[in-house]
């Protein structure tokens, strides 16, 4: 591509095609010019979508915090207990939920994502449960008081991975 293409003497190399190198070099540098406007193109592009992406990822949470707000607003306004989807039926000793502190009877409000607005089935909980990594915020009613309870989903020597019974309430 750089090398000189006549002699010392500034005449026409004779063991070169010179027409077919020049058109080659020409072909190349052509294809190498094309090349830098698509990755430009690209370049562009990707920075529009993550700036849209950013755009939304802001309004996202922005809408987010204002929805929390107004729950809380609500739930301070109501003080009515939040209501259980799922009540805990038995506990193993010496189990994961034994040891977070869960007890027979418990109701069940919040179970790490899940909540009484989108809990369809047992299948939500345990779906929580095997995609967890660590702790899990888990809200009960116990004998009508909320409690915030920490559990850690872990093998034990017992059956599952928390050790205990829960049955959906029926609404």
């Amino acid at each position: 591509m750089s090398e000189p293409l006549v002699d010392c003497e500034g005449y026409p190399r004779s063991d070169v095609d010179l027409y077919q190198v020049r058109t080659a070099r020409h072909n190349i540098i052509c294809l190498q010019n094309d090349h830098k406007a698509v990755m430009k193109q690209v370049e562009e592009a990707l920075h529009q979508l993550h700036a849209r992406d950013k755009e939304k990822q802001a309004r996202d949470m922005a809408e987010a915090h204002k929805e929390a707000m107004s729950r809380k607003l609500n739930q301070s306004e109501s003080q009515d207990p939040p209501q259980a989807f799922a009540k805990v039926n038995s506990i193993s000793p010496g189990s994961p939920a034994s040891i977070a502190g869960l007890q027979v009877d418990d109701e069940i409000v919040e179970f790490g994502s899940v909540n009484t607005q989108n809990f369809q089935s047992l299948h939500n909980i345990g779906s929580v449960v095997q995609h967890s990594e660590g702790l899990l915020n888990v809200t009960v009613i116990r004998s009508g008081e909320k409690h915030q309870l920490k559990l850690v989903p872990t093998r034990w020597a017992g059956k599952g991975l928390l050790g205990c019974n829960i049955i959906p309430l029926q609404r």
